[in-house]
């Protein structure tokens, strides 16, 4: 191994972090400095602080990054309708360039020389940090210990932690259910029984929703309010972002919303199932395309969605900081400008129904849509003309083929 001296890690105070900070001290003979980042995965995060401290790290941060997390990444993200193939609205994907950004600053910030991650050399996020650290610091070192070591089995990790005395809450046998991973817009679950598709996952799985079936039997109504493509208030009452996924996770869990189990195509070349719980993202999706309806002219409407597959593959691989995703994102933060007003939601029993919406912006005219006398303000007999010149070339290609 090549000569570290300090090395950042990003620590969740967890089996497989607690072991790389070890081993990192051991294999490199370096100081370590750990990371944690709080972006609402709901754990208390100060057993961490106690763990490193157990293992002599002297310099240990813990940020609380939720409010920049949901400002910064979420809502820019959701301002694109976002879904990567179709299904998952990219709880895991978006919070890694946010890692990413404060391992990089944090090792400036200490003087280290290299960063470490504990992600697996078959998952996403490994590709997800590294990407996102050498856009922000090109010449820094990255230590994936997964991709090093041999300590390939939960079982191997427990014998390590029990041979360093690393202190491991929880320890329930020899493999836990599910891996799961948890911030502010959703908690995922890997493994287990969910490795086989067919499988329905148990219902004590789901942690943050009731099931459809034993949701309240009663609607609930949210009036959300939008400026410029982002929610800063529900049935009125301000709240910032962070706030505002709270809540929608909240009343969103409480009526069995937004679970999700998927297939989907990681882009290290394999398939992985996976299920999610999404509550509020789910109801923000639903909503910021209800008052896009109303004040997106329809030809920009019409290309966001084209480029949103682009986009959500963009987040999904990795790419959050490359030149790409910011010029898409340019475009689309422009395409917001008028994007605001009311969104009245129903949420019951595992749905989201759009009730209403309004807006000062609005581009629906009554006047012209209406059923009843349109006053003049709409020629019928001119749609003949627009027909039949759209027809022209169907008309000419069917007389050449006889």
């Amino acid at each position: 191994m090549s000569s570290v001296k300090k090395v950042v890690l990003a620590y969740s105070g967890g089996l497989d972090t607690s072991v790389i900070a070890k081993w990192l001290q051991e294999t490199y003979q370096c100081e370590v400095v750990t990371f944690t980042a709080d972006i609402g995965q709901g754990e208390e995060l100060e057993p961490a602080r106690e763990k490193a401290k157990a293992m002599g790290i002297k310099e240990i941060y813990i940020d609380d990054l939720r409010e920049e997390f949901v400002r910064d990444f979420v809502f820019p993200m959701f301002r694109a309708n976002t879904l990567y193939e179709g299904e998952y609205l990219l709880g895991t994907s978006i919070a890694r360039p946010l890692i990413a950004k404060r391992l990089v600053e944090i090792a400036q910030e200490t003087g280290a020389d290299a960063i470490s991650h504990g992600a697996t050399g078959k998952g996403n996020d490994q590709v997800r940090f590294e990407l996102g650290a050498y856009a922000l610091l090109p010449d820094v070192r990255v230590i994936a210990p997964w991709r090093e070591w041999d300590l390939n089995s939960r079982e191997k990790l427990l014998n390590y932690a029990e041979q360093h005395s690393i202190q491991i809450d929880r320890r329930q046998g020899k493999k836990s259910p599910y891996s799961m991973d948890a911030n502010l817009l959703h908690i995922s679950y890997e493994g287990g029984e969910l490795e086989d598709p067919w499988c329905e996952p148990e219902e004590s799985m789901w942690l943050w929703t009731a099931s459809p079936e034993n949701a309240p039997d009663k609607p609930t109504y949210l009036e959300l309010t939008y400026s410029q493509g982002d929610i800063i208030a529900i049935n009125g009452n301000p709240l910032s972002p962070a706030q505002v996924l709270a809540e929608l996770n909240r009343i969103g869990g409480e009526n069995g919303i937004g679970r999700t189990d998927i297939v989907e195509n990681r882009y290290v070349g394999m398939k992985a199932r996976g299920c999610y719980e999404t509550p509020g993202g789910t109801i923000m999706l639903r909503a910021h395309r209800a008052i896009e309806s109303i004040t997106l002219d329809r030809e920009v409407a019409h290309m966001k969605d084209e480029l949103m597959p682009r986009y959500a593959e963009i987040i999904y691989n990795g790419y959050w900081w490359s030149p790409e995703r910011q010029m898409l994102q340019t475009m689309i933060d422009a395409s917001q400008t008028n994007v605001n007003g009311l969104v009245r939601l129903k949420l019951y029993k595992g749905n989201v129904s759009v009730v209403g919406r309004q807006s000062k912006q609005s581009l629906y005219d009554e006047s012209t849509a209406t059923f009843e006398d349109d006053q003049g303000t709409y020629n019928q007999a001119d749609a003949e003309g627009f027909i039949k010149l759209n027809a022209l070339r169907m008309r000419i290609a069917k007389r050449k083929s006889k």
